[in-house]
Protein backbone atom coordinates (compact mmCIF):
# COMPACT_ATOMS: atom_id res chain seq x y z
CA UNK A 1 0.00 0.00 0.00
CA UNK A 2 1.43 3.37 -1.05
CA UNK A 3 0.62 6.08 1.53
CA UNK A 4 2.73 8.71 -0.22
CA UNK A 5 0.82 11.84 -1.28
CA UNK A 6 1.64 12.67 -4.88
CA UNK A 7 3.73 15.81 -5.35
CA UNK A 8 3.12 18.10 -8.32
CA UNK A 9 6.05 20.46 -8.83
CA UNK A 10 6.69 23.30 -11.29
CA UNK A 11 9.90 23.01 -13.31
CA UNK A 12 10.57 26.48 -14.68
CA UNK A 13 7.98 27.69 -17.21
CA UNK A 14 7.63 24.52 -19.28
CA UNK A 15 7.68 21.44 -17.04
CA UNK A 16 5.53 19.71 -14.44
CA UNK A 17 7.23 17.01 -12.39
CA UNK A 18 4.98 14.47 -10.68
CA UNK A 19 6.43 12.30 -7.91
CA UNK A 20 4.13 9.42 -6.96
CA UNK A 21 6.35 7.60 -4.46
CA UNK A 22 9.74 7.94 -2.80
CA UNK A 23 10.55 4.28 -3.44
CA UNK A 24 10.04 2.08 -6.45
CA UNK A 25 7.31 -0.53 -6.36
CA UNK A 26 5.46 -2.23 -9.16
CA UNK A 27 2.03 -0.84 -8.27
CA UNK A 28 3.22 2.77 -8.49
CA UNK A 29 5.11 2.06 -11.70
CA UNK A 30 1.97 0.60 -13.27
CA UNK A 31 -0.03 3.65 -12.17
CA UNK A 32 2.52 6.07 -13.64
CA UNK A 33 2.58 4.00 -16.83
CA UNK A 34 -1.21 4.12 -17.10
CA UNK A 35 -1.39 7.88 -16.43
CA UNK A 36 1.18 8.77 -19.07
CA UNK A 37 -0.43 6.44 -21.60
CA UNK A 38 -3.83 8.03 -21.02
CA UNK A 39 -2.32 11.50 -21.24
CA UNK A 40 -0.70 10.61 -24.56
CA UNK A 41 -4.00 9.36 -25.98
CA UNK A 42 -5.79 12.58 -24.94
CA UNK A 43 -3.53 14.55 -27.30
CA UNK A 44 -4.05 17.74 -25.28
CA UNK A 45 -3.03 20.91 -27.17
CA UNK A 46 0.09 22.37 -25.57
CA UNK A 47 1.48 19.10 -24.21
CA UNK A 48 4.86 18.69 -25.92
CA UNK A 49 6.63 15.77 -24.24
CA UNK A 50 5.71 13.05 -21.76
CA UNK A 51 8.55 11.34 -19.90
CA UNK A 52 7.54 8.39 -17.66
CA UNK A 53 9.93 7.19 -14.98
CA UNK A 54 10.04 4.51 -12.28
CA UNK A 55 7.86 6.16 -9.64
CA UNK A 56 7.33 9.56 -11.25
CA UNK A 57 6.88 11.27 -14.57
CA UNK A 58 7.47 14.66 -16.18
CA UNK A 59 5.43 16.61 -18.71
CA UNK A 60 6.74 19.39 -20.90
CA UNK A 61 4.10 21.87 -22.08
CA UNK A 62 3.78 25.15 -23.97
CA UNK A 63 2.68 27.81 -21.43
CA UNK A 64 1.30 29.95 -24.26
CA UNK A 65 -1.21 27.21 -25.05
CA UNK A 66 -1.79 25.51 -21.71
CA UNK A 67 -1.81 26.93 -18.20
CA UNK A 68 0.24 24.99 -15.65
CA UNK A 69 -2.62 24.73 -13.16
CA UNK A 70 -4.99 23.44 -15.83
CA UNK A 71 -2.47 20.76 -16.71
CA UNK A 72 -2.02 19.80 -13.06
CA UNK A 73 -5.80 19.50 -12.62
CA UNK A 74 -5.91 17.21 -15.66
CA UNK A 75 -3.09 15.07 -14.24
CA UNK A 76 -4.86 14.79 -10.88
CA UNK A 77 -8.00 13.54 -12.63
CA UNK A 78 -5.94 10.97 -14.49
CA UNK A 79 -4.36 9.84 -11.23
CA UNK A 80 -7.80 9.33 -9.70
CA UNK A 81 -8.82 7.26 -12.71
CA UNK A 82 -6.01 4.74 -12.17
CA UNK A 83 -6.18 4.32 -8.40
CA UNK A 84 -7.96 1.07 -9.18
CA UNK A 85 -5.87 -0.82 -11.72
CA UNK A 86 -8.58 -3.36 -12.58
CA UNK A 87 -9.29 -1.79 -15.98
CA UNK A 88 -5.65 -1.17 -16.93
CA UNK A 89 -4.22 -3.40 -19.67
CA UNK A 90 -0.53 -3.20 -20.58
CA UNK A 91 0.61 -4.05 -24.09
CA UNK A 92 3.97 -5.70 -23.69
CA UNK A 93 6.57 -7.89 -25.37
CA UNK A 94 8.31 -10.86 -23.83
CA UNK A 95 11.97 -10.76 -24.86
CA UNK A 96 14.85 -13.22 -24.48
CA UNK A 97 18.06 -11.27 -23.72
CA UNK A 98 21.26 -13.38 -23.88
CA UNK A 99 23.92 -12.34 -21.34
CA UNK A 100 27.47 -13.60 -20.96
CA UNK A 101 28.21 -13.30 -17.24
CA UNK A 102 31.77 -12.50 -16.14
CA UNK A 103 32.91 -11.84 -19.70
CA UNK A 104 36.54 -10.78 -20.25
CA UNK A 105 35.76 -7.21 -21.38
CA UNK A 106 33.58 -6.31 -18.42
CA UNK A 107 35.95 -8.13 -16.07
CA UNK A 108 38.81 -5.95 -17.31
CA UNK A 109 36.76 -2.84 -16.48
CA UNK A 110 35.81 -4.30 -13.10
CA UNK A 111 39.45 -4.78 -12.17
CA UNK A 112 40.46 -1.36 -13.49
CA UNK A 113 38.27 0.46 -10.99
CA UNK A 114 38.65 -1.53 -7.77
CA UNK A 115 39.74 1.64 -5.93
CA UNK A 116 36.22 3.04 -6.43
CA UNK A 117 34.42 -0.03 -5.11
CA UNK A 118 33.03 -0.95 -1.68
CA UNK A 119 35.11 -4.14 -1.63
CA UNK A 120 38.34 -3.83 -3.69
CA UNK A 121 39.29 -7.42 -2.81
CA UNK A 122 36.36 -9.01 -4.69
CA UNK A 123 34.71 -8.65 -8.09
CA UNK A 124 31.35 -6.92 -8.49
CA UNK A 125 29.44 -10.17 -8.85
CA UNK A 126 31.19 -11.79 -5.87
CA UNK A 127 30.36 -8.77 -3.73
CA UNK A 128 26.73 -8.63 -4.89
CA UNK A 129 26.21 -12.35 -4.32
CA UNK A 130 27.60 -12.12 -0.79
CA UNK A 131 25.56 -9.11 0.37
CA UNK A 132 22.38 -10.66 -1.02
CA UNK A 133 22.94 -13.86 0.95
CA UNK A 134 23.96 -16.24 -1.83
CA UNK A 135 26.62 -18.89 -1.21
CA UNK A 136 28.07 -18.73 -4.72
CA UNK A 137 28.16 -16.70 -7.90
CA UNK A 138 26.31 -19.52 -9.64
CA UNK A 139 23.37 -19.29 -7.22
CA UNK A 140 23.31 -15.53 -7.65
CA UNK A 141 23.24 -15.79 -11.46
CA UNK A 142 20.43 -18.36 -11.16
CA UNK A 143 18.44 -15.84 -9.10
CA UNK A 144 18.89 -13.18 -11.78
CA UNK A 145 17.96 -15.47 -14.66
CA UNK A 146 15.25 -17.41 -12.82
CA UNK A 147 12.58 -14.69 -13.02
CA UNK A 148 11.96 -12.06 -15.70
CA UNK A 149 12.28 -8.29 -15.33
CA UNK A 150 9.78 -5.53 -16.15
CA UNK A 151 11.20 -2.63 -18.16
CA UNK A 152 10.04 0.10 -15.80
CA UNK A 153 11.51 3.08 -17.69
CA UNK A 154 13.86 4.07 -20.48
CA UNK A 155 16.45 6.74 -19.85
CA UNK A 156 19.62 8.12 -18.31
CA UNK A 157 21.21 7.68 -21.74
CA UNK A 158 19.22 6.91 -24.93
CA UNK A 159 17.98 3.35 -25.00
CA UNK A 160 19.01 2.29 -21.49
CA UNK A 161 16.32 0.04 -19.96
CA UNK A 162 15.80 0.17 -16.21
CA UNK A 163 14.40 -3.25 -15.27
CA UNK A 164 12.74 -4.36 -12.03
CA UNK A 165 12.57 -8.09 -11.33
CA UNK A 166 9.13 -9.66 -11.06
CA UNK A 167 9.53 -11.42 -7.72
CA UNK A 168 8.08 -10.86 -4.25
CA UNK A 169 9.68 -7.89 -2.50
CA UNK A 170 11.59 -10.10 -0.04
CA UNK A 171 13.35 -11.77 -2.99
CA UNK A 172 14.43 -8.54 -4.66
CA UNK A 173 18.14 -8.29 -5.39
CA UNK A 174 19.62 -4.98 -4.24
CA UNK A 175 23.14 -3.65 -4.59
CA UNK A 176 24.65 -0.19 -4.05
CA UNK A 177 26.33 1.77 -6.81
CA UNK A 178 30.09 2.24 -6.78
CA UNK A 179 31.45 4.56 -4.07
CA UNK A 180 32.75 6.79 -6.89
CA UNK A 181 31.65 6.63 -10.53
CA UNK A 182 33.79 4.96 -13.18
CA UNK A 183 35.06 6.80 -16.23
CA UNK A 184 34.53 3.71 -18.40
CA UNK A 185 31.80 1.11 -18.84
CA UNK A 186 31.77 -1.27 -21.83
CA UNK A 187 29.01 -1.01 -24.40
CA UNK A 188 26.20 -3.51 -23.67
CA UNK A 189 27.42 -4.04 -20.09
CA UNK A 190 24.82 -5.79 -17.94
CA UNK A 191 24.80 -3.84 -14.69
CA UNK A 192 22.85 -3.64 -11.44
CA UNK A 193 22.25 -0.76 -9.05
CA UNK A 194 19.70 -0.43 -6.27
CA UNK A 195 16.88 -2.76 -7.28
CA UNK A 196 17.39 -2.26 -11.03
CA UNK A 197 19.22 -4.08 -13.77
CA UNK A 198 20.39 -2.14 -16.83
CA UNK A 199 22.10 -2.65 -20.15
CA UNK A 200 24.41 0.22 -21.03
CA UNK A 201 23.60 1.13 -24.67
CA UNK A 202 26.99 2.68 -25.40
CA UNK A 203 30.45 2.90 -23.88
CA UNK A 204 30.71 5.58 -21.21
CA UNK A 205 30.91 6.46 -17.55
CA UNK A 206 28.84 4.61 -14.95
CA UNK A 207 28.38 3.55 -11.38
CA UNK A 208 26.33 0.34 -11.40
CA UNK A 209 27.86 -2.98 -10.43
CA UNK A 210 29.03 -4.83 -13.57
CA UNK A 211 28.07 -8.50 -13.90
CA UNK A 212 28.45 -9.31 -17.59
CA UNK A 213 27.65 -8.22 -21.13
CA UNK A 214 24.60 -8.57 -23.36
CA UNK A 215 25.26 -10.26 -26.68
CA UNK A 216 22.63 -8.03 -28.27
CA UNK A 217 22.25 -4.25 -28.57
CA UNK A 218 19.47 -2.15 -27.10
CA UNK A 219 20.42 0.87 -29.24
CA UNK A 220 21.12 0.92 -32.98
CA UNK A 221 21.73 4.43 -34.30
CA UNK A 222 21.93 3.23 -37.89
CA UNK A 223 18.78 1.07 -37.50
CA UNK A 224 20.36 -1.78 -39.45
CA UNK A 225 18.88 -4.67 -37.48
CA UNK A 226 15.30 -5.88 -38.11
CA UNK A 227 14.17 -5.09 -34.55
CA UNK A 228 15.20 -1.44 -34.91
CA UNK A 229 13.33 -0.49 -38.08
CA UNK A 230 10.72 1.59 -36.23
CA UNK A 231 13.08 3.08 -33.66
CA UNK A 232 16.79 3.20 -32.90
CA UNK A 233 15.83 2.23 -29.32
CA UNK A 234 14.63 -1.34 -28.84
CA UNK A 235 13.28 -1.47 -25.24
CA UNK A 236 9.83 -0.09 -24.45
CA UNK A 237 8.39 0.67 -21.06
CA UNK A 238 6.23 -2.32 -20.11
CA UNK A 239 8.36 -4.89 -21.93
CA UNK A 240 9.34 -7.98 -19.96
CA UNK A 241 12.95 -9.12 -20.34
CA UNK A 242 14.23 -12.55 -19.43
CA UNK A 243 18.01 -12.43 -19.02
CA UNK A 244 19.37 -15.78 -20.14
CA UNK A 245 22.90 -16.89 -19.25
CA UNK A 246 24.82 -18.01 -22.35
CA UNK A 247 28.20 -19.62 -23.02
CA UNK A 248 31.05 -17.87 -24.81
CA UNK A 249 30.37 -19.96 -27.92
CA UNK A 250 26.72 -18.88 -28.08
CA UNK A 251 27.72 -15.30 -27.34
CA UNK A 252 30.16 -15.30 -30.27
CA UNK A 253 27.57 -16.86 -32.59
CA UNK A 254 25.01 -14.18 -31.69
CA UNK A 255 27.59 -11.42 -32.19
CA UNK A 256 28.25 -12.77 -35.70
CA UNK A 257 24.53 -12.46 -36.47
CA UNK A 258 24.46 -8.93 -35.08
CA UNK A 259 27.47 -7.90 -37.16
CA UNK A 260 25.89 -9.46 -40.25
CA UNK A 261 22.68 -7.50 -39.65
CA UNK A 262 20.52 -10.62 -39.40
CA UNK A 263 19.92 -10.97 -35.66
CA UNK A 264 16.36 -10.76 -34.34
CA UNK A 265 15.34 -11.00 -30.70
CA UNK A 266 13.26 -13.95 -29.62
CA UNK A 267 10.10 -12.13 -28.57
CA UNK A 268 6.34 -12.51 -28.29
CA UNK A 269 3.55 -9.97 -28.03
CA UNK A 270 1.87 -10.13 -24.64
CA UNK A 271 -0.95 -8.38 -22.78
CA UNK A 272 -1.39 -8.39 -19.04
CA UNK A 273 -3.12 -6.61 -16.20
CA UNK A 274 -1.16 -5.20 -13.25
CA UNK A 275 -3.11 -7.38 -10.81
CA UNK A 276 -1.76 -10.45 -12.62
CA UNK A 277 1.68 -9.41 -11.40
CA UNK A 278 0.83 -7.87 -8.03
CA UNK A 279 -1.26 -10.75 -6.66
CA UNK A 280 1.22 -13.55 -7.43
CA UNK A 281 4.50 -12.43 -9.02
CA UNK A 282 6.00 -15.94 -8.92
CA UNK A 283 3.07 -17.47 -10.81
CA UNK A 284 3.11 -14.61 -13.31
CA UNK A 285 6.85 -15.07 -13.91
CA UNK A 286 6.39 -18.76 -14.63
CA UNK A 287 3.55 -17.95 -17.04
CA UNK A 288 5.83 -15.49 -18.85
CA UNK A 289 8.61 -18.07 -19.22
CA UNK A 290 6.21 -20.70 -20.55
CA UNK A 291 4.76 -18.25 -23.04
CA UNK A 292 8.15 -17.06 -24.24
CA UNK A 293 9.79 -20.46 -24.69
CA UNK A 294 7.05 -23.04 -25.06
CA UNK A 295 3.75 -21.64 -26.31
Amino acid sequence: MNDFITRYSYGGDEFIFVEMSEDMNLEVNFQAMAITEKLKKKNIPGVLDICPSNASYMVRYNPDELAANDLINELKQLESSVENLDDVVINSRLVDVPVLFEDPWTHEAVMQFRDRHQDPESTDIEYAARINGYDSKGEFIDAITGSPFLVSMIGFVPGLPFCFQIVPREKQIEVPKYVRPRTFTPERCFGFGGGFSVIYPVQGAGGYQMFGISATPVFDKEQKLPDFQESMVFPRQGDIFRYRSVSRDEYDAIREQVEAGTFEYRKKEFQFKPDDVLKDPDAFSQKVLRRLYND
